[in-house]
């Protein structure tokens, strides 16, 4: 049985791409797309794992719910259903927060809001030495922060920390996405004042 579509001589019924809107290519990594929005560092194993662990409380939540409405009880059914849908949201914001930057500006995500500058109004990026709060919870410690400024030269809150989620016991791996995040916002900036 022949294959058409497996030959030189199958016509192709596509049509070919205008200029204005070329075709992609396949083989472009998603990640270096400037136009879309991306981190400049990975997050870190407690971040990661912390997700993981409310996600796992609300599958045994949304369990309960399944195992109350079965037995007849629509309210608590109900209640369950909202808490696993919490924990999920809250799981997801988690491992969302942080610094984000894409052609247009830089997002600050944190863990129940965010703030979007664009790259006019976004300043000096720098490492400084301050007390920082552990796991942003916890206790007060001598460490480094990534503070991003302002144009009228008020920083933001920081949210990138030597002892945060991210990088706790890893130095060289803050001192890294200090450094990207640092290069990646001076290098979108200089493309934003170019165009």
């Amino acid at each position: 049985m022949p294959l058409p579509f497996l030959t030189a001589d199958a016509t192709v019924t596509a049509a070919p791409p205008t200029p204005q809107d070329p075709a992609p290519d396949p083989y472009t990594d998603l990640y270096e797309d400037r136009r879309r929005r991306r981190r400049p560092y990975r997050p870190g194993p407690l971040r990661v794992g912390g997700a993981a662990l409310l996600l796992l409380l609300a599958s045994q939540v949304l369990v309960a719910a399944v195992v109350i409405g079965v037995a007849g009880s629509l309210p608590g059914a109900g209640i369950c259903l909202v808490v696993a849908a919490l924990l999920i949201a809250l799981a997801w914001r988690s491992v969302r927060s942080g610094v984000w930057v894409d052609e247009r500006g830089l997002r600050q995500v944190r863990l129940l809001s965010g703030t979007s500058l664009p790259w006019s109004a976004v300043g000096p990026v720098r490492i400084i030495q301050q007390p920082v709060r552990r796991l942003g919870v916890l206790g007060t410690v001598q460490g480094q922060a990534l503070v991003v400024h302002r144009a009228d030269g008020r920083p933001l809150p920081v949210l990138v920390t030597d002892h945060g989620a991210d990088f706790l016991g890893r130095p060289q791996a803050f001192a890294a996405a200090a450094d990207a995040t640092e290069e990646w916002v001076a290098e979108l900036k200089a493309m934003a004042a170019r165009a």
